[in-house]
């Protein structure tokens, strides 16, 4: 234990560090269990715990495994046309993102942060049609540099692919692969130092594995719709929380 703790970065507590590992768990469990709204879940509790610095590029890292993970099973049933166009959009999109965002101050990215966590509680994606699907790699791309969990915009788009279940899931997890690993190697680009981090991030990793195999077995949907519910008031009091630190940041300067 106490090894462990001489690996965390010196803004991240051991109990922090737990918790990370614990949610990441959880918000694969919700992934793999109701097809979304792990990766909005994880950043919201993120932001709570890390840096705002640290906040996307750690979040990308860990949806990369677990999203490639979900690929790496279900290669076979992804719908390939669309993908060359979409990863095309996303390194314009991410790269334009990528020399954005470090410009930033923190306080703007906790407080856009929290009002997207809102947003996306809120509001219901309409389909985005197909032919858009390079034009939807852009902007979710862009968006993905500054709030990292941007998997409902991309649900948007397969769903007007119409695709079976199985199909539907490895297609978005595809474009979820590409856009996080596009993401990564961005801020790697741009000077973020992960290195600090890898100890912590492979304990998420680990535990959001356990999580995808927990997830796949709840095959029950009894209490989903109570479910739901407790998950947007967790979400709410995560963007509020994150709306609060970032008011007070700008009152500051």
């Amino acid at each position: 234990m106490n090894s462990f703790v001489l690996l965390l970065p010196s803004t991240v507590t051991l109990p922090d560090a737990g918790l990370l590992i614990v949610a990441s768990l959880f918000t694969s469990f919700i992934t793999a269990a109701f097809g979304i709204g792990g990766g909005v879940t994880l950043i919201a509790l993120l932001a709570l715990l890390l840096p705002p610095i640290a906040l996307i590029p750690v979040h990308g890292v860990v949806q990369l495994g677990s999203n490639g993970g979900r690929v790496a099973i279900m290669a076979k049933d992804v719908s390939w046309r669309p993908i060359l166009p979409f990863m095309i959009g996303a390194v314009i999109g991410a790269s334009i993102g990528g020399a954005v965002v470090v410009q930033l101050p923190s306080w703007l990215v906790q407080l856009a942060l929290g009002i997207f966590i809102i947003w996306v509680v809120l509001v219901k994606m309409p389909p985005i049609q197909k032919r858009y699907v390079f034009l939807g790699g852009v902007i979710s791309s862009f968006l993905t540099m500054f709030f990292g969990a941007t998997g409902n915009f991309i649900a948007a788009i397969v769903k007007s692919m119409n695709l079976e279940p199985v199909p539907h899931v490895a297609t978005h997890s595809m474009m979820m692969t590409i856009q996080h690993f596009i993401k990564v190697l961005i801020f790697g680009i741009v000077g973020f130092q992960f290195g600090p981090y890898l100890p912590l991030i492979g304990a998420m990793l680990i535990s959001g594995f356990v999580g995808t195999i927990i997830g796949r077995q709840f095959l029950t949907k009894v209490g989903g719709r109570y479910f739901k519910q407790v998950l947007n008031a967790i979400l709410f009091l995560a963007a509020a929380r994150l709306i609060w630190a970032g008011l007070a940041g700008l009152l500051e300067i």
